[in-house]
Parts: structure tokens; C-alpha cells; sequence
């Protein structure tokens, strides 16, 4: 016979959460200090008017930063490629509306250059990005 005892080894069906909340807590604190990062369009000193602004729930911006480099909604292109890019971009949405949002320190003969492209691809309803004059009337 045998002496020893056998003892019945018991499973722990207990699963412990704790670490498994912190991995969770904190890649929820990573999205929300990174997900505004993500949702802001080109950085662009737009110049000011005194005209009204218009809405349009959906439209293609091509953007032109302080530095000539040109965006297309939030894609960067070149110069050289900017006509074959937004012709892809503009093929099936010819009849929205194309806003041009070029910094105040773009050369003017670059902005008509694209102005040029965009006519050229077709662009019928073609608009510009400003902000509003303040109250003293500085632009």
C-alpha cells in the first residue's frame, strides 16, 4: 500500500485582470493624446477678406504650404506629379467643388500655376480659402 496521501491538485479558474486593464487603460490614453494629431489638416497662414464663407459638406482642398509644398486633401505631391495625382483624385468627383488653400507667403505665380492644373483637369467650381478681416482691418 501506498503511504502517501495524494493530494488533488485544484486548477485556478481565477484570472487576474489587472494587468490586462492597465495595457488597456493606457493605449486608451495613447489614442486620445494622438487622435487630434490625426483629424488636423495642413498648417497654412491663410490670408484674410471680408468675405463670407461657404459651406460645403464635400469638396477636394488642394492646400499649398509657406514652404510651396502642395497638398491634395492630405496628401503630399509634388509639383511634377500634381496633375496625374489629382486627375486620379478628381476622376470620379468631377462635380464638387475644389478649394485652393495657399499660405499667404506662396509665390503668386505658383498659386495661378495650379489654378492652371486644376482648369486644365476640368475643375468647373473653383474656390479660395481665407479668413475673416479683424475688427481693425489688418491683413
Amino acid at each position: 500500500m501506498n503511504t502517501r496521501k495524494r493530494r488533488r491538485k485544484h486548477l485556478i479558474s481565477d484570472v487576474n485582470l489587472t494587468n490586462l486593464i492597465d495595457v488597456v487603460f493606457s493605449i486608451l490614453i495613447i489614442f486620445m493624446i494622438t487622435a487630434p494629431m490625426m483629424t488636423q489638416g495642413v498648417q497654412v497662414d491663410l490670408p484674410k477678406t471680408e468675405s463670407e464663407n461657404v459651406e460645403s459638406n464635400q469638396s477636394i482642398q488642394v492646400s499649398i504650404t509657406g514652404r510651396n509644398e502642395i497638398y491634395i486633401d492630405q496628401h503630399k505631391v509634388s509639383l511634377l506629379d500634381f496633375r496625374r495625382e489629382f486627375k486620379e483624385v478628381f476622376i470620379n468627383r468631377s462635380d464638387i467643388p475644389v478649394f485652393v488653400n495657399a499660405d499667404k507667403q506662396v509665390p503668386y505665380g505658383m498659386v495661378i500655376r495650379i489654378i492652371s492644373e486644376l482648369q486644365n483637369a476640368g475643375v468647373v467650381k473653383l474656390g479660395f480659402l481665407t479668413l475673416p478681416l479683424d475688427k481693425s482691418g489688418d491683413l
